[in-house]
């Protein structure tokens, strides 16, 4: 498990550099250049993301699909619920740097829930292999921690704000119980999962949001 994080492919080593890339330009834009400009790529950007994370999927069968169609109509399920009725994570409101909305709940949310439950999935089960359980709680819990690094700066991007602006406690153990059953599913049907490419974005997600929460902390 050592070298686990490690891209062996052409396919992955060039993925790896590109999320980097695509991140430590946006850090730089947000930061030094216009801040406005950059936000206002974010769905680009997690598009592209997206569409990696499934390039380097091991395969592609109904398994995969199976987890994804999951994650995406649960995710879009909870936050519409969230979002219409304050239920499950609290009232909230998305803003528009995120695209597309369908019932004030942007498109992209959907595929983010999808990309999150992959990547940490894929964490979780290196280091879990032989449980299925601790392998989904601990992807499951990564998945909270990340929201945990976002909320601060999520206002401050136009992405989402609670009505009392501080995201409640029922966030996060919302978070928790709806990630888990989403990550048993992946844990359960994908049995060959990408590993390197989920670490580096995993690592990507809590540095550069973590980077914007200490200086909006900080501010």
């Amino acid at each position: 498990m050592s070298d686990f994080f490690i891209p062996k492919t052409n396919t992955a080593k060039l993925s790896v550099g590109l999320i980097w890339l695509f991140h430590f330009s946006g850090l730089m834009g947000i930061l030094f250049i216009d801040r406005q400009l950059f936000l206002e790529t974010t769905p680009v950007n997690l598009f592209i993301t997206i569409i990696l994370l499934f390039v380097n999927l091991p395969e592609m069968d109904k398994s995969v699909l199976l987890a994804a169609g999951v994650a995406f109509v649960v995710g879009m399920g909870v936050e519409l619920l969230g979002v219409n009725f304050g239920l499950i994570f609290g009232q909230y409101v998305y803003g528009d740097n995120l695209g597309v909305k369908v019932g004030g709940v942007p498109l992209l949310i959907g595929a983010n829930w999808v990309m999150l439950t992959f990547i940490t999935g894929s964490v979780g089960a290196a280091f879990f292999k032989k449980s299925t359980v601790f392998a989904a709680a601990f992807g499951a819990l990564l998945m909270v921690l990340l929201d945990l690094v976002i909320e601060p700066v999520a206002p401050k991007f136009d992405y989402w704000e609670f009505a009392d602006k501080t995201a409640p406690v029922s966030n996060y153990i919302g978070w928790f119980l709806v990630a888990f059953p989403i990550q048993w599913i992946y844990q359960k049907y994908v049995k060959r999962k990408d590993t390197a490419f989920s670490f580096h974005l995993v690592l990507i997600q809590f540095l550069f949001f973590g980077i914007f929460s200490i200086i909006q902390l900080a501010s």
